[in-house]
């Protein structure tokens, strides 16, 4: 209930520790992947989760979701579904906060 107030929804909450730019590698290669199992936004959201409440929702899970949700694209440069996948998430309008 806490979320729903100060973020309006859970997807809100969620989708403002979308990593910023700045976060991300310049080309996800097969080596960046094996070496970053967990990124500084997911270690953030899984912190904020922890305080709301939430329990076995540590980094690596959590990165694990933002990648399955598409918070991040780690199709590797020349994957045959990176650029649609760069084009579902341009496309994707994030759920605003309260």
């Amino acid at each position: 209930m806490a979320i729903r107030k100060t973020h309006g929804s859970l997807g809100a909450f969620l989708w403002a520790h979308e990593p910023p730019a700045s976060e991300r590698p310049a080309a996800v290669d097969w080596e960046w992947l094996r070496a970053n199992p967990v990124t500084p936004a997911a270690t953030r959201l899984s912190k904020a989760l922890k305080h709301a409440g939430f329990t076995f929702v540590g980094p690596t899970t959590i990165y694990a979701f933002m990648q399955s949700m598409g918070f991040v694209n780690d199709h590797v440069e020349g994957c045959c579904v990176r650029d649609e996948c760069a084009a579902e998430r341009a496309a994707f309008v994030r759920p605003a906060s309260a």
